[in-house]
């Protein structure tokens, strides 16, 4: 005889208490995503679900009290960027975060009693409560890495704060170095100062042409002593100071670059600047640079040949506006067939201000750890890590200022040689002219606010500042790289700028 089941009424109770348990358990897992602990609170531990809340309210206190602090001072959210010490902090919790919240998690599926549950609901639960976990924890990991790979990149500046500025402006010297780990210090392809101002960011693009001969060092260094009638040795270049140096290291004992430190020595008697730092650029990391930023959009002017010299051609960039990847970006900057080193001066300086104008914010968070090893691989400076929000901060001023471009070059100057006179006063009058845009642009501004009334004052003050700002902003073309040659400035040759217009004009 058919054993007698359970009535209708109690598979419904049954089903009912297994719904009830189910909810339950979906319920404890979405406080835990919302408020960790909660569940907890509610349910389990209480001390353990109460550190775990309080925990979370002061995290969730810092994040506002620093969101705010870094809206209103965007100089605390750039020393928070770039301090080693505080990448590590924020790396620790993260690591520390992604554990314990993923715990919870795992405890907040126990208190749910997974085994009293049929086997559909105790899947869903499972596949609900791993989905939760390892998304919380793998993006609090995600961002661990990311702290990480700031840090890294922080390392490789030497320790000390920001120096001070000559006359009211930093002077960097930017060099392009050959590839190869044994190039660093030892050539250098191309040389360009950035002289920017200390306040505002303007900034004056002086490119130095790496055949320059028979010119001074700055005055009273140990290479004006070794060369008191200037760097007159035969087939001795600009470009060659580094290696001449290589081979009498005994001048720089205390050294670790004597190479390029030599270098800046040059490039001091040459313009006149006192230079505070240096940046040196491995080309061939620069090629890995533009991959992680996606590429970089270039307004090609001429065929550009890739691949090195006659035969060893193996295709042309054509003429266009072309999006090139890292390895045709670094041909176009250093290509040397059917061209001359003052259009490579000006091809170079096209690639970097577009990169400067075309990367975003997104880009730059999207694919931060491969342009962090980029960054690496490619400069050597000795820029301090005390100084680099300051430096950040400027740049960002200075994004939106006009650029300006002095190139020492034929037929202004010869290269082989240079009337030193010249080249100083063609530097001097450069920067003068920078800041007397700025100037120009302030005085307007002012005018404009003070013949200002009613309603109108602030739009008419604004467009006024707007309109004198645009003599000191370059004409911007579709990649931002016509701001190299400061509009019009860089087509004049009136005394101040080096005759440029070929090059530089068609470079861009």
């Amino acid at each position: 005889m058919p054993q007698p089941g359970p009535s209708d009424a109690r598979i419904a109770v049954d089903e009912r208490a297994a719904r009830v348990r189910f909810r339950r358990a979906l319920t404890l897992m979405a406080f835990t995503l919302v408020v960790p602990g909660s569940a907890q609170l509610i349910a389990g531990n209480r001390a353990v679900g109460l550190l775990a809340v309080r925990v979370w309210l002061a995290s969730l206190g810092t994040l506002l009290v620093v969101g705010v602090w870094s809206w209103l001072d965007n100089g605390f959210a750039l020393s928070l960027a770039f301090s080693p010490t505080a990448m590590l902090v924020i790396r620790l919790y993260l690591i520390l975060g992604a554990l314990g919240w993923a715990a919870l998690f795992v405890d907040a599926w126990r208190i749910g009693q997974p085994l009293s549950l049929r086997l559909p609901h105790r899947r869903a639960v499972v596949g609900v409560n791993g989905v939760l976990c390892f998304s919380v924890a793998g993006t609090l990991l995600f961002g661990s890495h990311l702290a990480a790979a700031q840090r890294e990149w922080l390392t490789m500046f030497a320790d000390g704060d920001l120096g001070t500025a000559h006359q009211g402006r930093y002077n960097i010297l930017l060099i392009g170095g050959d590839s190869g780990s044994d190039r660093w210090g030892l050539r250098t392809d191309s040389m360009t100062v950035a002289s920017v101002d200390a306040t505002t960011g303007r900034t004056v693009m002086i490119g130095l042409p790496r055949n320059m001969q028979n010119f001074p060092f700055r005055e009273g260094s140990v290479m004006d002593e070794h060369f008191p009638k200037g760097f007159d040795c035969d087939d001795c270049y600009l470009n060659g100071v580094s290696t001449w140096v290589g081979d009498h290291t005994e001048l720089f004992p205390d050294s670790e670059t004597p190479g390029i430190d030599a270098t800046v020595m040059a490039v001091e008697g040459i313009t006149g600047l006192d230079i505070n730092y240096w940046v040196m650029v491995n080309m061939r990391g620069f090629e890995r640079l533009v991959d992680a930023f996606g590429g970089v959009t270039l307004n090609v002017r001429q065929r550009i040949p890739v691949g090195g010299l006659g035969k060893d051609v193996t295709g042309y960039i054509e003429p266009g506006r072309r999006k090139l990847n890292g390895h045709d970006a670094l041909w176009y900057a250093r290509a040397r067939e059917g061209s001359d080193d003052y259009s490579r001066m000006a091809r170079q300086k096209c690639v970097f201000s577009a990169l400067a104008s075309q990367v975003s914010p997104k880009q730059a968070l999207t694919n931060f750890q491969e342009i962090a090893r980029a960054s690496s691989a490619m400069i050597k400076t000795d820029i301090p890590g005390g100084a680099l929000s300051d430096f950040v901060e400027l740049a960002l001023r200075a994004r939106t200022q006009k650029i300006s471009s002095v190139s020492l070059v034929p037929p202004r100057i010869d290269t082989a040689n240079p009337d030193i006179d010249l080249v100083h006063r063609m530097v001097g009058k450069a920067i003068d002219r920078a800041e007397g845009d700025l100037k120009a642009a302030r005085q307007a501004a002012d005018k404009a606010a003070a013949h200002a009334d009613g309603s109108d004052q602030a739009g008419d003050a604004d467009q006024a500042a707007g309109s004198g700002e645009d003599t000191a902003r370059s004409e911007k073309s579709g990649n931002g790289a016509g701001a190299v040659t400061g509009g019009s400035l860089g087509s004049r040759n009136d005394g101040y700028v080096a005759n440029e217009t070929d090059d530089v004009a068609a470079a861009c």
